[in-house]
């Protein structure tokens, strides 16, 4: 038993509502995603804002309030203990900040805007949106304003997704990358092994055969399908966790580049993993979910990038790959440089290893200007288009391969993009201690051993899901906390530095 003090026992069966409150809107959220029909978005988003002002409610409650504050003044807690108080004193701590008015008012919103930003994307049209995204910003610099700050309103956003990080942090990290990126970016573009237009991004694929690729590699990877798990389509690729029983993702068929579908299910995989492998001790409770964004996007972009895209991976799976219409006849290398080809691209998702923080930095820019009040919305198609020139070399043609394409502004999500280049530099530090630790990662994968990388996930971070603050788990999984250098490296490697 992880919980044995009384008071700490106390609070968590108070919690109970809350969770299974959560519980319920994660599957609503599922449902908007999936399966939902168009008109239906009117009464989910009146139903989504309840639960969300319920949960609030709650968490406030005289007596759940009464007792936080008992647990918190125990003395000798363990550490699962300790991390209970601290993840609720920090939910209490924004649910106190924010007015149910706003609170209510966001929830809605962001539902509407959801079904909007799929309209307009379907489109091509702005104009849909922009109201939309109008109130949203509105409504997160409120939002800004009651949680606090101490340097920049965007510190209070990007807080919420990566514990403990403020813009300054997150200035930093990209002072560092921009530079180095586009100097591993200009090398590879000159010496032009990686930079081909490679035939298979264009060839249409059938669904089925994709389909069957995808599911077999998820066999592979020993994802509980029809247990535990599903595998479901969606515009936008993501996962939801419900529990650690109940795990969901999705993917997208667009009918050509087939390791778009592909890299999508490998990606959604690492983070369903995260959640999965959490100790079930830890259920029902406030630390039984991945720690921050940041941590969970380190295991998505893990299983993408250093294992999906690595040789290893291909010789892997070459013959499954080949039923693939498009890849048939293709030999192991000629298929290894299609997962690896790097050349400035317009969408994200589908961007290489090189370019893809690139595309994070425009994000991470635009974010700030819209939250200190520098940039409207309406001048945001233009500038994503002068910022997507400068830093990647490309311009979109339309909205919807620019300014459209993301479903976080949509879902009041300002503040997570950073979380992403930061997951994909603890991938890159991550590797590069399992590497050790194991004695080699690619004799296990080109086994199809997975099960060793599992377990060593799982105890250096799954397990633990938010016991630990962010970089109190790194010190104490790798004696390190975040370091952009490890990415760098790697990337000078794969490419031949």
């Amino acid at each position: 038993m992880y919980f044995v003090n009384e008071a700490v026992k106390d609070l968590l069966k108070l919690y109970r509502r809350v969770w299974a409150l959560s519980h319920a809107m994660s599957v609503m959220g599922w449902d908007l995603e999936t399966y939902m029909p168009p008109e239906g978005i009117e009464e989910r988003s009146v139903a989504h804002a309840e639960l969300s002002l319920m949960v609030q409610e709650l968490l406030l409650r005289k007596e759940f309030l009464e007792a936080l504050e008992r647990a918190s003044k125990q003395e000798s807690l363990n550490d699962y203990e300790k991390g209970v108080v601290r993840v609720l004193e920090r939910e209490v701590r924004i649910a106190k900040a924010l007015p149910p008015r706003l609170v209510e008012e966001l929830a809605r919103v962001t539902q509407e805007g959801r079904m909007a930003w799929k309209t307009a994307r379907e489109k091509n049209d702005f104009g849909i949106f922009k109201p939309y995204l109008e109130k949203i910003v509105d409504l997160t610099k409120e939002k800004a304003n009651y949680l606090g700050f101490k340097e920049h309103p965007y510190d209070a956003l990007v807080d919420l997704y990566e514990e403990g990080m403020t813009t300054r942090d997150v200035d930093t990290m990209f002072s560092y990358l921009e530079p180095n990126i586009r100097r591993v970016l200009d090398k590879v573009l000159s010496d032009g092994k990686y930079s081909v237009d490679h035939p298979l991004e264009k060839e249409k694929y059938l669904r089925e055969e994709a389909e069957k690729l995808n599911l077999a590699v998820l066999e592979a990877f020993g994802f509980p399908l029809g247990r535990r798990a599903r595998l479901d389509v969606s515009a936008h690729p993501f996962t939801i966790n419900m529990g650690v029983r109940d795990v969901r993702i999705t993917t997208r068929y667009e009918g050509y580049d087939f390791k778009r579908t592909l890299f999508s299910v490998i990606h959604e995989f690492g983070h369903a993993l995260y959640e999965l492998q959490i100790d079930e001790e830890l259920r029902y409770t406030p630390v039984g979910s991945g720690v921050s964004l940041g941590i969970h996007e380190s295991q998505s972009r893990f299983w993408e990038n250093v294992i999906g895209r690595s040789r290893a991976f291909v010789h892997a799976f070459i013959d499954l790959i080949r039923h693939v219409s498009p890849a048939r006849n293709r030999d192991p290398e000629d298929i290894y440089i299609y997962f690896n080809t790097v050349k400035p691209s317009l969408i994200r998702v589908d961007a290489d290893e090189v370019t893809y923080n690139l595309h994070i930095i425009l994000r991470f820019k635009l974010e700030k200007l819209m939250i200190s009040g520098e940039v409207r919305v309406a001048d945001l198609p233009e500038l994503w288009n002068y910022e997507m020139e400068r830093l990647v070399g490309v311009k979109p043609k339309n909205y919807s391969e620019g300014v459209l394409q993301d479903i976080h502004w949509s879902m009041g999500s300002i503040g997570y993009f950073p979380t992403y280049t930061l997951g994909t530099l603890l991938a890159s530090q991550i590797a590069h201690y399992m590497e050790r630790d194991l004695n080699g990662l690619y004799e296990h994968v080109i086994n199809k051993d997975f099960q060793k990388i599992k377990d060593y996930l799982r105890e250096k971070i799954h397990r633990w899901g938010s016991v630990y603050t962010p970089k109190e788990l790194l010190l104490r999984s790798f004696n390190e906390s975040y370091n952009p250098e490890y990415f760098v490296k790697y990337l000078e490697s794969k490419f031949s530095y």
